[in-house]
């Protein structure tokens, strides 16, 4: 068995698929799916590990996005995820839970080259991305144009 079949036996079980239904859908037996479960603490019946799963995630005892235990810190803030690159992956899957005040998003033009962004919290972005920066920043003389000089303000849409 693999580590991405694990892993989709781990996101199954969590959804409450039954062993067979697994199985099929992997391409293994029951038996080896079943095994897995009963060594990684996913065994019983689906609807009842999916909801002891779902309690745990929000008890904040599991991480939501693999659902491995959380080992808290003692002092500090409590986490939410087992690794950094849970907590990455789930926001990335997830950008709608996100509470981003809709009076933060800018409409810009870039300075460099002349397109349409949105920059989020920062009024004051002049630049659609970072190569831009750099050519209007560094390669000024290269490409012919006048010594750089610090905007005052950039124009908002």
């Amino acid at each position: 068995m693999t580590d991405i079949q694990s892993k989709q036996i781990r996101e199954f079980r969590m959804k409450g698929v039954g062993y067979k239904s697994i199985a099929s859908v992997l391409g293994l037996s029951r038996d080896s799916v079943r095994n897995y479960c009963k060594s990684h603490g996913l065994d019983g019946y689906a609807t009842e590990v999916a909801a002891n799963i779902q309690e745990q995630t929000q008890m904040e005892i599991t991480c939501p996005r693999c659902g491995q235990v959380i080992e808290q810190p003692n002092i500090g803030r409590k986490r939410k995820f087992c690794t950094e690159a849970c907590r990455r992956e789930w926001w990335a899957d997830h950008p709608e839970d996100s509470k981003k005040s809709k009076t933060a998003f800018y409409e810009k033009y870039c300075i460099y080259c002349g397109k349409q962004f949105t920059a989020y919290g920062n009024k004051n972005r002049r630049y659609c991305r970072h190569e831009c920066y750099v050519h209007d920043r560094f390669w000024r003389e290269e490409e012919g144009r006048e010594p750089y000089v610090v905007p005052e303000k950039s124009e908002e849409i």
